[in-house]
C-alpha cells in the first residue's frame, strides 16, 4: 500500500493521469469524426482528408518557424529571468506574426495552384485554401502561447488547453462533416486549430500580462540565431516528411487505387490516437526534463524512467488493439473499412519501435544537435519512400505499413547507436 501510495504521489503519474483522460478525451472525438468520416466520405474521401492533413502539417510547421521546441527550451531556462522574457516573448511573437500574415497572404491568392497539387484537377476545393490562410495566423498565436506555458511547467494547463481544444473541435468537426461532407470535413482541419486562439488567450492572461510584455525595442535578433536550429529541423522533420508521405499516397492512388489509399490513412488515423499518450507526456513531461539534464546521468534518469514507466504500458495496449482489430473498424468506421484489418500487424510492430525512439530523438531537440537530426530523419524518409514504392508492387496495400515498420526499427537502431553512453 505504501508503494502504490508512493507511486500516486509522484508528479509523472498525476501528470500521466491527467494527460490520460486528455487523450481518451481526444480519442472519444476521433471515434466520432471517423465514425462521420466513413459514412459520408468513405475511402475515397479519406484518402484526400490524409492528402489535406499532411499538407495542413507542412504549413503550420513552415508558418511556427519549428520554433515551439525551442520556446519550451528557453522559457524552461531562463522562467526566473523575466528580462530575458521579455526579450524573448516580443522576438518570437513579432517575427512569428510576419510570418503568418505574408503566408496567409500567399496562400490566399494562391489556392486555385495548391487545389491542383493536393486534390489534383478532378476537384475543386480552392475554398479550404482561401479558409487556411484566413485562419493561419490565430493558430500561429495560439501554438506560441501554449509552448511558452509548457516552458513554464504549467503541465495541467497545457493538458486543460488540448481538452478544451478537442471538445471545440469535436463540436466544429460534427456541424462542418454534417453538413458539407467532404468538404467539411477539410475545413474542419484547419478552422479547429485557429479556434484553439480563445482557449490559450485565457490560460496565458492568468499567468502572464502578455500583450504588456511585447514592446518593438525588446526584439533581439540574436535569439532567432538561437532559434535557426529548430526551424531547420523542422522543416526536414515536419515539411519534407508530409511531402514524403504525399508522395507515396498519390503513388499508391496511381498503382492500385485511391480506396487503398483511404485504408492507408485509416490505419494511420488509428495509430495517431494511441499514439496521443506517449507523444503527449513526452512532449509535455518529459522533454522540459531532458532539456534541463546538466550530463548523461541526468539524461540516462530521464530516458530509463520513460522506458520503464511509458513502454510497457503501451505494448500492453497494442495487443489488446490487435485482438479487437475487427471490432475497432467496425466501431470507427464501417463494413466498407474491414480490408484495414490485414494492416494492424505490421503497424503495430512498427510503432512499438517508433515509441521507443521517440525520447531519443527528442534529445536530438533538447541539445540542438541540429545535423545529427537533419542526417538521421532524411535517411529515414528516404528509407521510407523507396521500402513503401517497392513492397507495394509486391504486397500490395500491405508494403506500406511493412515499410514502416523497417524504417522504425533501423531508426531505432541508429538512436540506440548514437545515444549509447546516454543510455548506458
Amino acid at each position: 500500500m505504501k508503494l502504490i501510495k508512493k507511486i500516486t504521489q509522484t508528479q509523472l503519474f498525476k501528470i500521466s493521469t491527467l494527460n490520460s483522460l486528455s487523450v481518451i478525451i481526444k480519442i472519444g472525438v476521433g471515434l466520432v469524426t471517423s465514425k462521420l468520416l466513413a459514412i459520408f466520405v468513405g475511402p475515397a474521401g479519406m484518402a484526400l482528408v490524409g492528402n489535406f492533413k499532411n499538407f495542413s502539417s507542412s504549413l503550420e510547421s513552415i508558418s511556427t518557424l519549428g520554433f515551439q521546441t525551442g520556446i519550451v527550451k528557453y522559457v524552461a531556462e531562463n522562467k526566473e529571468d523575466k528580462a530575458h522574457l521579455n526579450k524573448l516573448f516580443s522576438t518570437v511573437f513579432l517575427i512569428l506574426l510576419g510570418v503568418a500574415l505574408l503566408l496567409s497572404g500567399f496562400l490566399f491568392f494562391s489556392a486555385s495552384y495548391w487545389n491542383s497539387k493536393i486534390f489534383g484537377d478532378n476537384y475543386d476545393y480552392e475554398v479550404v485554401f482561401k479558409v487556411a490562410g484566413a485562419a493561419l495566423p490565430w493558430y500561429v498565436i495560439s501554438i506560441f502561447w501554449i509552448s511558452v506555458i509548457n516552458g513554464l511547467g504549467l503541465f495541467k494547463k497545457v493538458i486543460w488547453i488540448t481538452i478544451l481544444g478537442n471538445v471545440l473541435g469535436l463540436l466544429v468537426s460534427l456541424v462542418l462533416i454534417l453538413n458539407y461532407a467532404t468538404l467539411g470535413a477539410l475545413l474542419a482541419i484547419v478552422t479547429t486549430p485557429a479556434l484553439m486562439f480563445f482557449v490559450t488567450s485565457y490560460f496565458i492572461n492568468k499567468e502572464i500580462p502578455f500583450f504588456s510584455t511585447i514592446r518593438y525595442q525588446s526584439y533581439d535578433f540574436k535569439i532567432v540565431i538561437n532559434l535557426s536550429s529548430y526551424t531547420l529541423m523542422a522543416l526536414v522533420s515536419s515539411v519534407l516528411g508530409p511531402i514524403v508521405y504525399i508522395a507515396i499516397r498519390n503513388n499508391v492512388i496511381k498503382e492500385i487505387g485511391i480506396d487503398e489509399a483511404g485504408f492507408w490513412e485509416t490505419i494511420t488515423r488509428i495509430s495517431s490516437y494511441y499514439m496521443m499518450f506517449s507523444s503527449t507526456i513526452l512532449t509535455v513531461y518529459f522533454f522540459p526534463k531532458l532539456a534541463n539534464a546538466k550530463n548523461n546521468l541526468e539524461t540516462k534518469k530521464v530516458f530509463w524512467s520513460y522506458y520503464k514507466s511509458i513502454l510497457p504500458l503501451f505494448i500492453i495496449g497494442l495487443l489488446s488493439i490487435y485482438f479487437l482489430r475487427v471490432f475497432i473498424i467496425e466501431l470507427l468506421f464501417t463494413k466498407e473499412f474491414l480490408p484495414v484489418t490485414s494492416l494492424f500487424f505490421w503497424q503495430l510492430i512498427g510503432d512499438v519501435f517508433k515509441v521507443a525512439f521517440l525520447i531519443l530523438g527528442f534529445q536530438f531537440l533538447a541539445k540542438k544537435l541540429t545535423l545529427a537530426f537533419i542526417f538521421s530523419e532524411i535517411t529515414s524518409l528516404a528509407v521510407l519512400y523507396f521500402a513503401s514504392n517497392y513492397l507495394i508492387t509486391v504486397f500490395g496495400i500491405q508494403g506500406i505499413v511493412m515499410a514502416q515498420a523497417l524504417d522504425n526499427l533501423i531508426y531505432l537502431l541508429v538512436l540506440v547507436i548514437y545515444f549509447r553512453k546516454s543510455l548506458f
